[in-house]
């Protein structure tokens, strides 16, 4: 057994001081009165005067019970030893405008790319996730975490156009390579996915995969798209859905940096895939799980049985009963 607020037994050094100006002469009071019934007289005064000595003795239990309950006692119930498997996995996600290409059906790059994130999330266990998106700007959406229904319920937050246009992805490796700095798992991963290239933020793709790789950190980039790009759709506020076009007429066709994209995950030491289409890119993330785990042990103590309300039934109990003689049986008539 052990208390949970072990300072509040400081008070029972108090108790003893009580019970002495409980037991005062003072505090038995004086009086009399006429009692005719002399016979009746002798058969109760023995047993009311024992009871009148026992009353300070109520008061006492009853506090001491209080003090030793107010410090919380309570017993261990078990001992929970939690051992996982895992690795430390930063999601990063492009919002582009981009990412608004219709060549993934059933729908565009964006819809497709967060419901296989979400695939991801929901057959992980024992990883801790983050997410970071990114297009002008890289931001954490998610910090890593263990609570995978969060990280679920920010994932469906996520929408194209939270951030100005653009595409960062050096600070996207930079910033999910923040996430990971302090974390002490052995193995250290961030899944980059990106359908362009950069055009965006104050650092260059290269210059943070190098930054990732020096501190242990790989980068797996995933790169989307078809080899031949795809028109980029755009809500014109008069004509409704149209196409981006160049200058010359033609229509603009997202193009991705696979040479820069295969460079990061080289110099990390982490691997580059493309997915042409959502059953790739769905496989490409089964794979990936198949990374080397680490080996998590922390020892938990949990479920304490509390003990301090078997204290305090009796305790007020007793103060009851005293209350109830000093109104009753115990009563003193002026």
């Amino acid at each position: 057994m052990e208390f949970a607020e072990p300072w509040w037994l400081l008070l029972l050094a108090l108790i003893p001081v009580v019970g002495w100006m409980l037991r005062r002469p003072g505090d038995r009071g004086s009086g009399g009165m006429s009692y005719p019934d002399v016979w009746t007289l002798r058969r109760n005064v023995t047993g009311r005067l024992v009871a009148a000595r026992a009353l300070p003795w109520l008061t006492v239990i009853a506090l001491t019970l209080l003090v030793v309950a107010m410090a919380r006692p309570r017993r261990l119930q078990d001992t929970v030893q939690v051992s996982s498997e895992g690795i430390d996995i930063v999601l990063t996600l492009d919002i582009s405008g981009s990412m608004r290409a219709e060549d993934f059906q059933p729908d565009n790059r964006f819809v497709v790319a967060r419901d296989v994130l979400r695939r991801f999330v929901e057959g992980t266990e024992g990883d801790r996730l983050a997410l970071v998106v990114f297009a002008g700007k890289a931001f954490t959406q998610c910090p890593l975490t263990l609570d995978h229904e969060m990280m679920l319920r920010l994932l469906d937050d996520v929408e194209l156009g939270m951030v100005e246009d653009g595409t960062a992805i050096g600070m996207a490796i930079a910033t999910g390579a923040a996430r990971l700095e302090k974390s002490d798992a052995e193995s250290r991963v961030i899944i980059l996915l990106t359908d362009g290239r950069n055009n965006a933020g104050a650092i260059d793709p290269v210059t943070a995969a190098k930054a990732a790789g020096a501190i242990g950190v790989k980068v797996y980039a995933v790169g989307v798209g078809t080899a031949e790009g795809a028109r980029v759709p755009i809500d014109d506020p008069r004509f409704g859905r149209v196409y981006a076009r160049n200058p010359d007429g033609s229509y603009q066709r997202t193009k991705m940096d696979e040479e820069t994209l295969r460079k990061v995950a080289e110099l990390s030491g982490g691997q580059f895939f493309r997915a042409a289409d959502p059953g790739t890119l769905q496989s490409i993330y089964e794979e990936i799980r198949t990374l080397e785990k680490s080996r998590f042990e922390t020892t938990e103590y949990r479920r304490y049985h509390e003990l301090a309300g078997s204290l305090i039934v009796p305790a007020l109990a007793l103060l009851g009963l005293r209350v109830l003689l000093l109104c009753t049986w115990l009563r003193k008539v002026p």
